[in-house]
């Protein structure tokens, strides 16, 4: 092993494990080092398209940040929750249905190996790997089958960070309760305590970080003030108001884009851009009422298109929806929204489910054995109505999809036609102009997308990345950063 490997563990999930990690890729970059971010096992709805499948969002912006090219080696073992009880396994980067079906202990000593041959091979052709663990270390009824905590960190010899969020409450507790539940072994990797998303007078937390170290001989090494304005991808779920208004943007609101937060919603990193946009709030909603004032409504992509279908109809969206789009109102179908959008969903292999769409698409939808995965770079044909800006604008984006959608051949037939504003039936436009659906995700990703419907620009994900950079190398002791990589 030739690299050094530096580990963000966490008291809990949203500790900032994947935050503090991005950060600490661009950091380290930015010293002029051959960076790699790993990640063994990742649980997340979150996808990025690379060369050879899929990782996980996290690893893929954290590689953006450490100026890398995304590699399928950074998160080898990806787990796509379907339901409660069941996750797609997605190893190297590709779909492994007989891990699916696997019971959990018995598929993580199956892909340990493949974990750490990718981990070896990335510590052999770097100078720093930035380790990012997984809910907490100290998950001692999981121990025996850990695959991406301790594991890990002894394998690469880690110099391990323990950070909690402190705006939870009880980060003291935390930090030393997890410490106390490590082996002897384990806490001799520690080498510091971050507090997460303080607010308030930091020397009020004195003697807390000094009795802390007496207590286990690990300093507290950062105080990171909570900043909700980073403008970073959120990696594990929807969150408040309060973390995503205004973003970078302020000023009046003048646009409100309302994101139907399904129980399978996937990849809702890519409306990042969105809270970023000057004048546009982005409301996540569940329920009809907050529809009401929604300027523009979006269907994001589902992990399971007809489950959370069934669930939008429970709660009484559908009709909201309608009533918006009958109003003339633009609604947006990604992925499995566009699928969502259509006339009916066909499952003969048994992938996702049959049933009905909502009906604002004559299309009709049906799922094969294959999983698309790749990336593309499209040019929109001419598109009318709120969505005409886009007509000849080319964008990259990526495919993730199981469904195969086409025009409902019936209602073409009557004169209802779905027009295909995209080659290769990726994005299809209704005769009214204000229903669109495309396959390809990350379309706000693109400046040119942005500029053309909100004519704003927001912040690059380079400047996001050095931001952050710049605020650890603040907030953390002086040169202990460097510390943690120096030969010892």
């Amino acid at each position: 092993m030739s690299a050094k490997s530096v580990m963000v563990l966490g008291t809990t999930s949203g500790a900032g494990k994947s935050w503090l990690s991005t950060a600490l890729c661009r950091f380290y970059a930015g010293q002029g080092l051959k960076v790699a971010p790993f990640k063994a096992q990742n649980m997340s709805n979150n996808a990025r398209v690379v060369a050879g499948g899929e990782i996980g969002s996290a690893q893929y912006f954290q590689a953006l940040a450490a100026r890398a090219v995304p590699d399928i080696r950074m998160n080898p073992l990806l787990l796509k929750p379907e339901k409660d009880t069941q996750s797609q396994v997605v190893l190297m980067g590709q779909v492994n249905a007989e891990l699916s079906r696997m019971e959990w202990r018995s598929r993580s000593a199956a892909v340990w190996p493949v974990v750490a041959q990718a981990l070896d091979a990335l510590l052999q052709e770097n100078d720093v790997v930035v380790i990012e663990g997984a809910g907490s270390p100290a998950e001692i009824n999981l121990a025996s089958s850990d695959i991406v905590n301790m594991r890990v960190a002894q394998h690469a010899n880690a110099a391990c960070l323990l950070v909690t969020d402190i705006d939870r409450g009880g980060a003291f507790a935390h930090l030393y309760g997890t410490w106390a539940l490590l082996t002897e072994s384990e806490r001799k990797l520690l080498r510091g305590f971050v507090l997460n998303k303080f607010r308030g007078d930091a020397s009020l937390l004195a003697p807390g970080p000094q009795m802390l170290q007496d207590l286990t001989g690990v300093p507290t090494v950062a105080t990171l003030p909570m900043w909700w304005r980073h403008g970073l991808p959120e990696e594990d779920g929807v969150f408040d108001d309060r973390s995503t208004t205004p973003g970078f943007a302020t000023g009046a609101v003048t646009k409100l884009v309302a994101v139907v937060a399904y129980p399978r919603i996937s990849n809702l990193d890519e409306f990042q851009p969105l809270k970023n946009v000057r004048g546009v709030r982005l409301k996540w909603v569940r329920s009809p009422a907050e529809l009401a004032d929604a300027d523009w409504i979006i269907l994001p992509g589902s992990k399971h298109t007809s489950a959370d279908l069934s669930w939008l109809r429970a709660q009484g969206l559908d009709q909201a929806i309608a009533t918006h789009a009958r109003r003339g109102g633009p609604v947006l179908g990604i992925c499995g929204g566009l699928q969502m959008l259509g006339e009916a969903l066909i499952d003969p292999h048994g992938i996702d489910g049959n049933g009905p769409g909502l009906g604002l698409l004559p299309v009709v939808t049906v799922f094969e054995g294959a999983k698309t995965v790749q990336h593309r770079r499209v040019t929109f044909t001419a598109l009318r109505g709120c969505w005409a800006g886009l007509s000849g604008v080319e964008v990259p984006g990526y495919e993730i999809h199981h469904g195969q959608t086409a025009p409902h051949s019936a209602m073409a037939a009557a004169g209802d036609i779905a027009y295909p504003v995209m080659p290769e039936g990726l994005a299809w436009q209704n005769a009214a102009g204000n229903v669109l659906g495309l396959y390809l995700h990350g379309l706000f990703e693109d400046p040119r997308v942005l500029q053309a419907l909100f004519g704003a620009a927001t912040p690059t994900l380079d400047s996001v990345f050095d931001g952050l950079a710049d605020y650890i190398a603040l907030h953390f002791q002086p040169g202990f950063l460097q510390s943690l990589i120096r030969a010892e």
